[in-house]
């Protein structure tokens, strides 16, 4: 069976072609705050897959996902939202309310829980690095609750917006040497900060898998792997979305 998997985040469109688990065809686009014009320009290409079904993860609200399903309704296959739940194929949710959890952050979450073997405890610390920087802690199969930050570019834009004459340069967050101009200064104090963050979770959770994802994981592992062991996870949302959907065994 090949299905079409979709997160449409903040900013940004990914999508997934799977037959049987395993990937056929992905890709990302930016959408510009306008993801069903996105949409229409995609349909074709989808429809090119021969999908037999689709699943979508969507931080977008109630009538904004109504018109990605009339536009995918043209597809003629199921097209189903993933939602947040209190509880799901073991996971416990940590929030007192769990629809205020982001659909995103609870998929990564879901996509590790229950991870243990031999009888061991699996205690995560996943951070997602995408349009904000969110930090979630798992112990097995009990979500704990989490931290959201701005990330490195919401910090910068927020910043930029109000100091004339910064400039982005391409190795804006490279190293984090004290900066010797004003936009060195503040791209590498986002950094700082962002890293004294995760690296304070680190030093009160020793004993966690530290798991990174989302678009600027890279960025963050080359200055955190020294410290700690890191596992890079660029799909974990997709892994999550797969076992939402997943027949209970």
């Amino acid at each position: 069976m090949r299905q079409l998997w979709l997160d449409i985040g903040n900013t940004r469109l990914k999508y997934w072609l799977t037959s049987h688990g395993e990937m056929q065809a992905n890709g990302a686009e930016l959408h510009l705050q306008s993801p069903a014009d996105l949409l229409l320009g995609l349909v074709d290409r989808f429809a090119q897959f021969s999908p037999h079904e689709i699943g979508i993860s969507s931080v977008l609200d109630k009538a904004s996902n109504q018109r990605v399903q009339q536009i995918l309704s043209r597809l003629n296959i199921p097209v189903r939202f993933a939602s947040v739940q209190a509880q799901h194929q073991g996971l416990i949710t940590g929030y007192d309310n769990p629809k205020q959890l982001g659909i995103d952050r609870w998929l990564q979450v879901l996509a590790l829980a229950g991870n243990a073997q031999d009888g061991q405890q699996n205690q995560y610390c996943i951070v997602g690095c995408g349009t904000a920087l969110t930090i979630d802690l798992l112990d097995n199969n009990r979500h704990l609750g989490g931290y959201i930050l701005p990330s490195l570019y919401l910090q910068r834009d927020s910043l930029t917006q109000g100091t004339k004459g910064i400039k982005i340069p391409e190795q804006a967050f490279s190293d984090l040497y004290p900066g010797r101009n004003t936009s060195d200064a503040v791209h590498h104090g986002i950094l700082l900060g962002l890293l004294g963050a995760i690296e304070k979770i680190i030093a009160h959770n020793p004993e966690r898998k530290i798991v990174l994802t989302g678009g600027d994981a890279p960025v963050f592992a080359s200055f955190l792997q020294q410290k700690t062991e890191l596992i890079l996870e660029p799909d974990l949302l997709l892994k999550g979305l797969m076992r939402f959907f997943a027949k209970p065994e």
